[in-house]
């Protein structure tokens, strides 16, 4: 091998390596997870070459500042398990506690939304 031939492939193996952990990073990792509580008020199964399942969660709460106005917070998630999104089907309407797993960015075929829940923790 040529001192240049060894450049080029060290260069492309270090290219390799790079867009693999952007990848890993940008997609795979979880940046964060936790327990979101509120109303299920939907849960769909639509996309145009992907389907995955798309949700909100309405969360109800007081406003600060003047008068503490009671305000409606909406929690948009994914969710990748189908097993999942068919209980979550079956208690729409109802007060659920959901973990969910943050990423940086979406995957098509995993959902829409950054915020994909994995579980459902209880219903009330």
């Amino acid at each position: 091998m040529t001192t240049k031939t060894k450049w080029i492939t060290g260069t492309i193996i270090v290219l390799l390596v790079g867009f693999a952990i952007f990848f890993y990073v940008r997609f795979y990792f979880v940046f964060g997870e936790g327990v979101k509580s509120g109303q299920m008020n939907y849960i769909v199964y639509k996309g145009y070459i992907f389907k995955t399942y798309e949700g909100k969660l309405i969360q109800t709460g007081l406003k600060g500042g003047q008068g503490g106005m009671v305000q409606s917070n909406e929690f948009i998630f994914s969710v990748a398990d189908r097993n999942v999104a068919k209980e979550l089907e079956l208690l729409s309407g109802k007060e659920l506690d959901l973990h969910y797993k943050e990423y940086l960015a979406p995957l098509p075929w995993r959902g829409m939304s950054v915020f994909v829940v994995d579980s459902i923790i209880a219903s009330h």
